[in-house]
């Protein structure tokens, strides 16, 4: 196998079923014992310690994420409007959470870093749990690399955005978090109908793999879909801001004299 073979990823390489199997349980234990390491080091650290860790982890994401479009331009057999945009943009919810974690360390905002958090812990939680690429080949060429660091840093860079304060979920201030989720739709939508350059980058469309998978009607999948977004997104919330959630009001008494 050439370097050339290796990057463009163009080597036969046969699929298998790699789910669970050594590789991916390897990297699953690096990633969950590399997010224990950097919370409880820099547990007391200064912030500006702590920005370095995301400077550092967003800067290796923009090096994966800009050789695969490099790479994709030398592969692309042509480069009109539609191409170059399904290169150059973000489309399936990963990679748009690999922007997002990017984006959140020159924002450097509560509200940014809580709806990157959410979003992309979600997208690298399915992904680990089910992972669909990066694992399904006997060799590891690029293209695998590319998804299994990805997925590996979005879910470390999501996780240490909590675990090293960055973020503080707040009912009274979560219709910014909501204002960020309705962008992240708009987006979607827009790439499937108007740029046409993704099916279903937030897996809400008919005929999904995880419709599939649940084995349901797509009218019960949305509204298992619409639950589950409500469930997960709250449980940040209700845990972060369980002091005022869960406050106990007690009326003043009477002194009796």
């Amino acid at each position: 196998m050439s370097f050339e073979e290796w990057i463009l990823s163009s080597y036969p390489n046969p699929s298998i079923n790699g789910r669970w199997g050594l590789l991916h349980i390897l990297v699953l234990v690096f990633c969950i014992g590399l997010i224990l390491l950097v919370s409880l080091t820099l547990r007391k650290k200064s912030e500006k310690a702590k920005r370095i860790v995301l400077w550092v982890l967003a800067a290796l994401i923009l090096v994966f994420e800009v050789t695969r479009r490099i790479v994709n331009f030398i592969k692309a057999d042509t480069l009109d409007f539609n191409s170059v945009m399904h290169i150059l943009l973000p489309r399936p919810w990963c990679a748009i959470s690999c922007w997002a974690l990017m984006l959140s360390t020159i924002i450097n905002k509560k509200f940014f870093y809580n709806f990157t958090s959410i979003t992309s812990l979600l997208c690298a939680l399915v992904f680990f749990a089910y992972p669909g690429v990066g694992f399904n080949n006997e060799y590891i060429l690029f293209e695998n690399l590319y998804s299994i660091a990805t997925h590996s840093l979005v879910l470390v860079m999501s996780i240490l955005l909590i675990t090293l304060r960055f973020t503080k979920f707040e009912y009274k201030n979560c219709w910014k978090e909501a204002i960020c989720f309705v962008a992240l739709l708009i987006y979607a939508l827009l790439e499937i109908y108007v740029l046409k350059i993704e099916s279903d980058p937030m897996y809400f469309m008919p005929g999904n793999d995880v419709m599939e998978i649940l084995g349901v009607n797509y009218g019960a999948f949305l509204a298992i879909y619409i639950v589950f977004m409500l469930v997960y997104f709250n449980i940040f919330y209700l845990i972060d801001d369980r002091k005022t959630v869960f406050r106990k009001r007690v009326k003043p008494h009477k002194n009796v004299g």
